[in-house]
């Protein structure tokens, strides 16, 4: 009979045991000393050998020649406690017997001497199941057991055993094994099982294991049907060709091919997959991007193993770290958002837009990426383009068939009166004077980036605009973020006065019910950001309450007899 490649080659030597030499070198001396703890805990994720190190060490105690700590495993008590034979070994699953009555009748049989070895064991797996009345039945004679008696306690989630517990017991700590070690070992037993399996495909599975040995085990084993195990294989037989249909989606998303990357999106879903399991398959590839960008000599061993070296170093050249780490967030939202909604896919299409359209937030992570790409482009020599003229909130339609027309910095020369003077000829001199009733005042932001565009330095731009134009311009730019009664208080001199000093600018808001609207601490950063946005410098803002100008005079006792505004009795 076909005996799992797992259960096949588990370690039955604390020599044999991969990647846990701290802790099998701790045991073996204490075998070799006799200087062992009647209660041990073994902690660790998934598949690092926990068990398989307290089945050892359960034979080691009982071993008749034992040879430098390690059971013989040729004497009688080895064989047994191999075979489950030995009825004073005992291996328990809490997750089934985690009650009360369970661990009452495990302290009954307890205190009984062992019949065929020399101490009786239990090994107890996946502890934390327990329920409390049972950690608290147990408290006692795990303090203070037989001499004969020894427990053995393994667990995935240290958090959830009582300190009590903890405190009555030798812990040791199993780590995640490293991919060297696993895809060696892996090379090993394909060596012995005479599988052909390449070099990349051991660190394939070894990746894909996540620092488990039973699992890359278990993975070696479905990949056993082919006759040459190499990473193609281990894609196909792993069902991971779908990752390259996840690389492709998002490289529609980079692309901004909106149409074509919500296509894909239901062509996977129709063909079974899960919005959900979509988007974190999406996070995971733009994490091992991201480990690409900022660790690329150590990427190796960082990423997850779910696709190829060449997909992942593309992504991490076309995407800065800031714009990874936004897109990130992104998908963390929406996976957030999905716990709360009846329809997965329609938010699962709404992330994707979100990608796609990229468009210009205003929360920090999206600055920083938008901040980063036009540093990488400029790096590259890429020219920016110019921004649009804040004034122009609808972008005027135009013939992109043909170049746009050149304009003096003034504007068109009104062809009006040209008509009436034909005869009057131009000496190339502007009197701004002759365009006051024809073109409105600019604004603020509008004088900055004439000057800006003049290669004028900024602060001295700045320097001359006055505090009433600063907060003008400030309550312009903050007045789309702001609440509707906010917007009417910002711009009513009566409610708000405004006095810049140095990079302060200090808000006087009318006392009472004004003032305790606009002192909080999502409207103050909203305007120190305004502030700071308009006069091109770090600025803050600060709010206090504007002292009445005439306060209320007191009126003496005749005067509020005369309006009976009091009485006597």
């Amino acid at each position: 009979m076909y005996q799992a490649l797992y259960r096949k080659w588990r370690p039955q030597t604390f020599d044999e045991v991969v990647g846990q030499k701290h802790i099998t070198e701790t045991l073996k001396n204490q075998v070799k000393t006799g200087r062992l703890s009647h209660a041990y805990i073994f902690i660790g994720t998934r598949g690092t050998g926990k068990t398989t190190c307290a089945r050892i060490l359960a034979k080691a105690v009982n071993c008749e020649n034992p040879v430098d700590g390690n059971p013989c495993g040729k004497c009688a008590a080895c064989r047994g406690i191999t075979e489950g034979s030995v009825m004073d070994v005992v291996e328990l699953d809490a997750a089934s017997n985690n009650g009360v009555d369970n661990v009452r009748a495990l302290r009954e049989e307890a205190v009984f001497s062992p019949t065929s070895v020399k101490k009786r064991v239990y090994i107890i797996d996946e502890v934390h199941m327990l329920s409390l009345s049972a950690f608290n039945a147990l408290l006692k004679i795990l303090e203070e057991p037989p001499e004969h008696l020894m427990f053995i306690l393994a667990t995935t989630e240290l958090q959830k055993v009582p300190a009590t517990i903890l405190s009555r017991c030798q812990r040791h700590s199993f780590r995640r094994i490293d991919t060297p070690e696993i895809a060696e070992y892996l090379e090993y037993i394909a060596k012995q099982e005479q599988l052909k399996l390449s070099h990349e495909a051991a660190e394939l599975i070894a990746r894909l294991a996540e620092g488990g040995v039973r699992d890359a085990l278990s993975l070696l084993d479905q990949c056993s049907a082919r006759q040459e195990i190499d990473v193609d294989a281990v894609y196909s037989a792993m069902g991971m060709a779908g990752n390259r249909r996840i690389a492709q989606l998002l490289s529609l998303v980079l692309e901004h091919k909106t149409p074509e990357a919500l296509k894909s999106f239901a062509s996977l879903w129709m063909d079974g997959k899960d919005p959900a399991t979509l988007l974190g398959e999406l996070a995971g590839l733009l994490r091992d991007s991201l480990m690409f960008r900022v660790a690329p000599k150590g990427a190796v061993e960082l990423v997850s193993g779910s696709y190829d070296m060449e997909t992942l170093r593309g992504f991490a050249k076309r995407l800065t770290t800031e714009e990874l780490l936004s897109s990130l967030d992104t998908l963390q939202r929406g996976q957030a958002a999905m716990k709360d909604v009846k329809n997965p896919k329609l938010t699962a299409e709404l992330t994707i837009v979100s990608l796609c359209e990229s468009p210009a937030g205003e929360s920090l992570g999206e600055l920083r990426a938008r901040i980063s790409r036009l540093e990488e482009e400029l790096s590259r020599g890429i020219p920016i383009p110019a921004a649009p003229a804040a004034g122009n909130s609808e972008p005027e339609e135009e013939d992109w068939g043909q170049p746009p027309p050149t304009k003096d910095y003034y504007g068109d020369i009104d062809e009006d009166r040209d008509e009436q003077d034909p005869g009057e000829d131009f000496d190339g001199d502007i009197d701004p004077m002759d365009f006051a009733e024809e073109q409105p005042e600019d604004s603020f932001l509008q004088r900055s980036d004439k000057l800006s565009s003049q290669s004028q330095p900024a602060p001295v731009a700045n320097s001359a605009i006055n505090d009433r134009e600063l907060w003008a311009a400030v309550c312009e730019k903050a007045a789309p973020e702001l609440p509707m009664d906010l917007r009417m208080h910002i711009k009513d001199g009566a409610s708000v006065e405004a006095v810049r000093e140095g990079q302060v600018l200090k808000l006087m808001v009318k006392a009472g019910f004004i003032y305790g609207r606009f002192n909080k601490p999502d409207v103050i950063s909203k305007l120190s950001a305004a502030a700071s946005a308009v006069s091109g410098r770090e600025m803050r803002v600060l709010i206090s309450e504007k002292q009445e100008q005439q306060p209320r005079q007191k009126r003496d006792l005749e005067e509020l007899k005369a309006f009976k505004e009091v009485r006597f009795i």
